[in-house]
């Protein structure tokens, strides 16, 4: 988010490639956006790809290279800000005229921004001489959206060295990735997620540009992804006593959100961003007094007054009026557009295949799966080519993929050394094993089943981008996974990034016909099915343990319930989200 270009949406990170150089689509007009920084083999062909495009020398970073990964990314990063640079430059000096960059810039705004403002106001200027004076302010007013960066914290594999050899903790997969990006010439932001990480936190305290320098200004900042207000106090805390800030919490939608899901115990996002929007000065009051005396005790320069701290959310949001809503009710400082925005090929890359599924998928092509070798559910579309690559190879009696790039290599129960269990290598340890321990064939069919679910994310969440542009396809793997959340079942068609805007800041409607409840009702129906699911895969025997956390869950549900029954008369279509709720509620009272 970029407060001087008045936007009120980012682009969180689409994937491993859907977003990896979206800011150079969509930055010169003021849109933050979020790169993946895991898979470095993608990025210097991404590099190598956008020097050409852009007349850039290319000088290639072996992967034998030391260092290579990190070196990788901050070439990568050095790049892009070098393009958007001179696409700013480029777009000042255009003319205010119908159709150029530069008008784009400003019509693309929301309406209340002061920029747009001043924008209608050159307009409407008959004085030639003042309106000259007014498309110099605006032309002085550009800003670049952020290039902003991803670090998934649990794809933190060790890396070996040509001997077997395990080389130290810097070069893992998330410690190498931040070095990368510190020792870039971006001023940005990190986004950590997918949980806490001890050793990538401790980390980033080796970076002055993580710490305020003699102006108080931070170079590089720390955005947390969070899923509560309890893991953003806890997080926020271990960050803020090694001195490093938090510029902004970023919440996201338990289920209601593409990639990995990382379900809460239902806890729903309402009542979450009331409890944020409560604690929120208490929370900054807090974490700036154990920040600034931690960087007094480092000897380093202290804030002395508390610097800005964002609060934002994303996941499922797809109408104008929810933005608004998140914004005014819950004093959000901006929102996330993800999924919707893989309709839109001025922004992400979706190859024309995909997308062309995408743009006409039924809502029932949507789902939560357990295709991640991480273990977390994913969410997941059923007309893929690579869920069919996956089902194809179990129907030729070869469940599982090659294991070229390792990123989520995680299990040891076979090797020393971790390895993937989307890899063949693992599906037919388990398989022998399996077959050894004399199941009934049921049993063992359930089992084989449920281990030729994982897939290769590694593979197929990078293949688009290579098709879309005709890109070098490293051992001939073209399928493609993608990770929508469910909410793009309300979108159909493709759109273009003026659509996309103009859809978010209320001046165009671009969702299909399906009837839509609103974002807080259809998270509520998607933690139901999830709890349903929950008790349906327990033993028929639920011990105890099982018993509290279900007990847990149906309550925070229920009083998730209650939070939306008074919060409905600020929903659009009101009657209907309360007949939804009242439903939903049945639903619920009728589980464990």
């Amino acid at each position: 988010m970029n407060n001087l270009s008045s936007h009120t949406f980012h682009i969180p990170v689409l994937g491993l490639c859907f977003s990896i150089d979206t800011p150079l689509k969509v930055a010169r007009y003021g849109i933050s956006s979020v790169v993946s920084i895991i898979e470095d083999e993608l990025i210097e062909h991404m590099r190598s790809y956008h020097c050409q495009q852009n007349h850039i020398t290319f000088i290639p970073i072996s992967g034998r290279e030391p260092d290579s990964r990190a070196k990788r990314i901050t070439s990568y990063l050095n790049m892009m800000q070098q393009i958007v640079s001179t696409q700013v430059q480029g777009l000042k000096q255009m003319a205010f005229t119908e159709g150029s960059d530069l008008s784009k810039y400003f019509e693309m705004l929301p309406l209340q921004s002061p920029q747009r403002k001043l924008y209608e106001a050159m307009l409407s200027e008959k004085d030639p001489e003042k309106q000259e004076q007014l498309q110099q302010q605006l032309r002085e007013g550009v800003v670049a959206g952020a290039i902003d960066v991803n670090i998934m914290a649990k794809v933190d594999n060790a890396h070996y060295d040509s001997k077997g050899e395990r080389l130290p903790d810097e070069y893992s997969d998330a410690l190498s990735a931040l070095r990368g990006f510190a020792q870039s010439d971006l001023s940005s932001s990190v986004v950590f997620s997918a949980g806490y990480n001890p050793r990538l936190y401790s980390y980033a305290e080796q970076f002055e540009d993580f710490f305020p320098d003699e102006k108080g200004v931070v170079a590089k900042k720390i955005t947390l992804k969070v899923s509560d207000y309890r893991s953003a106090l806890v997080q926020g805390k271990i960050l803020a006593k090694k001195g490093l800030w938090i510029s902004e919490f970023r919440i996201e939608s338990g289920l209601n959100c593409g990639g990995h899901a990382f379900a809460t115990e239902g806890l729903l996002m309402g009542p979450i961003l009331e409890e944020f929007r409560q604690n929120k000065k208490a929370l900054q009051q807090e974490l700036f007094e154990l920040c600034d005396q931690s960087l007094e005790a480092k000897g380093k320069k202290v804030f002395g007054t508390i610097p800005s701290q964002k609060i934002t959310a994303q996941g499922g949001i797809g109408t104008a009026e929810e933005h608004e809503f998140l914004l005014s009710y819950f004093e959000l400082d901006g929102a996330g557009w993800g999924s919707p925005f893989l309709l839109v090929p001025e922004a992400t890359n979706v190859d024309d295949n995909t997308l062309q599924q995408l743009s006409t998928a039924s809502k029932e092509d949507f789902y939560l799966s357990d295709a991640s070798p991480l273990g977390v559910p994913f969410n997941n579309f059923r007309k893929s080519t690579s869920e069919a690559q996956r089902k194809a190879r179990i129907e030729k009696k070869r469940a599982g993929s090659p294991c070229y790039k390792k990123y989520l290599s995680s299990n040891t129960e076979f090797t020393e050394i971790p390895i993937c269990t989307a890899s063949r290598q693992y599906m037919e340890l388990k398989e022998r094993q399996l077959k050894a321990q004399n199941l009934s064939e049921e049993e063992l069919t359930n089992q084989l089943y449920k281990i030729a679910e994982k897939d290769c994310l590694c593979e197929g969440l990078t293949a688009s981008v290579r098709l879309k542009n005709e890109m070098y396809l490293p051992h001939k793997m073209s399928a493609v996974a993608i990770c929508p959340g469910p909410n793009l079942a309300y979108f159909s068609g493709i759109f273009s990034l003026k659509d996309m805007a103009d859809h978010i800041y209320g001046r165009k409607t671009i969702n299909n016909s399906l009837e839509r409840p609103n974002m807080f009702i259809n998270e509520l129906q998607l933690y139901i099915d999830y709890l349903k699911r929950q008790i349906a895969e327990s033993s028929t025997a639920i011990t105890e343990k099982q018993r509290k956390y279900f007990g847990k869950f149906k309550a925070n549900l229920q009083s998730g319930i209650e939070y939306y029954r008074a919060l409905i008369p600020s929903f659009t279509n009101i009657d209907y989200n309360a007949l939804q709720l009242s439903s939903l509620e049945l639903q619920l009272s009728h589980l464990f």
